[in-house]
């Protein structure tokens, strides 16, 4: 499967079938509710891939575990944020997870440029995501990256017995 983004500690490719069990793996052992606002998973599992959550739908990154084995390290979701035809132009990031092994090594980072090349190929020119405003490493991240607040929806989620905000964030992706 062709890399559409290296870095010095992993690569990065589109999703793949076979990619099913791996992600759905890393998906429960990432859950939070830093960045989740649906339960946590419970057995048994749903699906990884579904007719909502395509293999063409993410990116994934590879990396070294402590191993020295390649598997996966993480994943992007990027999709159109609707069907509208005057909203093509636009992809926005619908999840982003890395595995606790592989933080700290600019996969996250990697994820995210490989998403922009990715958006730019499909002739996007704008990226957005929504982040719950107590994610304070994902929001530090993306505002590194380019992104910038765009919105709140202030107390929009109710998460471990506080209100949590919604946070938008968009960025031009001209280069």
């Amino acid at each position: 499967m062709p890399e559409i983004f290296t870095h010095p500690d992993c690569r990065v490719r589109p999703a793949a079938l076979s990619d099913e069990a791996a992600l759905g793996e890393l998906d429960r052992a990432t859950w939070s509710t830093l960045h989740a606002v649906a339960p946590r998973p419970q057995p048994p599992y749903a699906p990884f891939f579904d007719g909502r959550h395509r293999p063409e739908d993410f990116l994934v990154a590879e990396a070294q575990d402590t191993a020295g084995e390649m598997r996966p390290a993480g994943y992007i979701r990027l999709i159109p944020p609707t069907p509208l035809a005057c909203n093509t132009h636009v992809r926005q990031i619908q999840g982003l997870a890395v595995a606790d092994w592989a933080r700290g090594r600019g996969v996250a980072r990697a994820l995210l440029r490989a998403a922009f090349a990715a958006a730019r190929g499909e002739g996007a020119n704008r990226m957005t995501l929504r982040v719950l405003g107590h994610n304070t490493p994902a929001r530090a991240l993306y505002e590194s990256e380019g992104f910038v607040v765009e919105g709140v929806l202030p107390g929009e989620f109710f998460l471990d017995g506080r209100y949590v905000d919604d946070v938008l964030m968009g960025r031009s992706l001209a280069p």
